[in-house]
């Protein structure tokens, strides 16, 4: 039941969270103005905006104009069904809604970085509180968060700052120290290696993939590590909850 509900309120909850990956980058509000179609600008209906279902029905097209429907709106609230319910998988209740919120705006920001190489502040700092939040239900202790974010901030801007220095151009993104510290305080600072190293895999295994396909890769390309951080973080907090259960 409790795994059935929370892939449910993942799927409402990501379906918010799409609008905000896909609207905010381009400069529209995300806070007010009933949800449209992109394509004819058509206020859509209440049965319309059911998460993933509506997508399914409309085969990914306005029922008016024929316009395509971005598909990271499916992509996403399926997504956060998928970090609900995985959350509710291994932890009680309380703590699943913790992990499952941390989840949640890791894969927005993950979405974010991918598309637009940007981690806005607000979603930072709402997962930095999210991270926070957590520490009243579940492991790891206070002291070990606050390390953690200390650390993981510090680790990061201090890489940015010595190839800043050394090659005498931008390497690190901004908000790459900010999140990797908001990811401190949610796990601790005894994950953080195993975090960043494996975002270092799986940015290694996308270049090689890339190599793969016929992809002229450079030495110079960016890849978005926020990206690559959440993709390694969720998985991280699954694995130290399940343990400590």
């Amino acid at each position: 039941m409790w795994v059935t509900a929370f892939g449910v309120l993942g799927a409402i909850i990501g379906s918010f969270l799409a609008t905000i990956a896909i609207r905010w980058p381009q400069g529209r509000s995300v806070k007010y103005g009933r949800s449209s179609c992109d394509g004819c600008t058509r206020t859509l209906r209440g049965s319309e905006l059911v998460p993933l279902w509506s997508w399914l029905v409309t085969r990914g097209r306005c029922r008016t104009c024929g316009a395509r429907i971005d598909p990271l709106h499916p992509l996403i609230e399926a997504g956060c069904a998928l970090v609900g319910m995985a959350a509710a998988l291994v932890a009680p209740p309380a703590i699943a809604l913790a992990g499952a919120a941390f989840g949640w705006l890791l894969l927005v920001l993950a979405v974010m970085d991918a598309r637009d190489f940007w981690l806005p502040d607000p979603l930072v700092t709402a997962l930095a509180l999210v991270a926070a939040a957590g520490a009243w239900v579940a492991p790891p202790a206070l002291g070990e968060r606050l390390i953690g974010a200390a650390g993981g901030f510090a680790v990061l801007w201090a890489i940015g700052a010595g190839y800043r220095r050394w090659r005498r151009r931008e390497g690190l993104g901004g908000g790459d120290p900010k999140l990797f510290g908001a990811i401190g305080l949610a796990l601790g600072w005894r994950m953080l290696p195993a975090v960043l190293l494996v975002a270092g895999l799986v940015g290694l295994g996308w270049v090689v993939f890339q190599k793969a396909r016929g992809q002229a890769v450079a030495a110079d390309d960016a890849l978005p590590l926020g990206t690559l951080l959440a993709i390694a973080a969720y998985p991280a907090w699954l694995l130290m909850v399940g343990m400590a259960a």
